[in-house]
């Protein structure tokens, strides 16, 4: 019998290297950290589930997983998104799980990684702790997934956090969103000291975009447009998940919840 459980929810990947390295590595972190609760798991994309159940690998959606704790008995279950901000994906989990509220006698949602203001120094510092010590020449030039969403300007704003830390080599642009590859580029040709660029994914995964989008080799990928533009490049292929200074930072934020739901009762 479950009675009590945290349910990890991520966007998912299709990538069983990156999944074990990130999405795997912060459900261990929670499990830890939560020995008292059964860590289960869900994914909110319905394209990575499909392509996983056509590879023949079932996940659950948030409905499924959390029709599953309820038969197994549980009563108490903490909801912690791995995605890194407030938007589509974290707003489709919350209308997906809004009509079991009434079914559980707690439930509690943790914050994305990218939700109040100090979230955001709190990554900027946990990501500085492995980034290398600055060079005038060298540029670091995150990757973020970005969307329509109005949470986009998350990426904004952590550029801005980076600078007030200190980093002011910092750069960050998005896939699809704002601001995208070509607003990061001129950004870093506005400092015509940088000839270097380390290259290095803003997402809770070093799934498909960080390899194919970012590192590839296709010649619109973000690498191979900056050598084009005559920069030396350099990629380090690490999802967010990857470093402990950012898996406690959703283990906090599964604790607040905790405690938040705790006070109000």
């Amino acid at each position: 019998m479950t009675e009590r459980a945290v349910l990890a929810v991520s966007f998912g990947t299709s990538h069983r290297d990156t999944l074990e390295k990130n999405i795997a590595a912060i459900e261990a972190a929670l499990a830890a950290a939560f020995p008292e609760r059964t860590v289960r798991r869900a994914f909110t994309s319905g394209m990575i589930l499909r392509k996983l159940a056509g590879e023949g690998t079932h996940i659950d959606n948030v409905p499924q997983a959390l029709e599953r704790l309820l038969a197994e008995g549980c009563t108490d279950v903490v909801v912690q998104p791995t995605h890194v901000m407030s938007g589509e994906e974290y707003h489709k989990l919350l209308a997906q799980a809004e009509p079991y509220r009434a079914r559980f006698a707690h439930m509690a949602f943790g914050r994305p990684l990218l939700t109040a203001a100090e979230d955001y120094a709190a990554l900027g510092r946990a990501l500085m702790e492995a980034l290398p010590a600055q060079r005038a020449d060298t540029a670091v030039l995150y990757m973020g997934h970005g969307s329509e969403h109005q949470a986009n300007s998350a990426y904004a704003l952590m550029e801005y956090t980076f600078h007030d830390l200190g980093r002011k080599d910092v750069v960050i642009g998005t896939v699809e969103g704002y601001p995208g590859f070509g607003e990061a580029l001129r950004r870093l040709k506005e400092r015509p000291q940088v000839r270097r660029v380390e290259l290095r994914p803003l997402m809770t995964v070093a799934g498909g975009h960080a390899k194919n989008d970012l590192a590839g080799d296709e010649e619109d990928s973000w690498r191979r447009r900056l050598e084009a533009e005559g920069y030396e490049t350099a990629c380090v292929l690490t999802g967010l998940g990857e470093y402990p200074a950012v898996r406690a930072l959703f283990v906090e934020h599964a604790r607040q919840a905790e405690q938040l739901q705790a006070e109000a009762c």
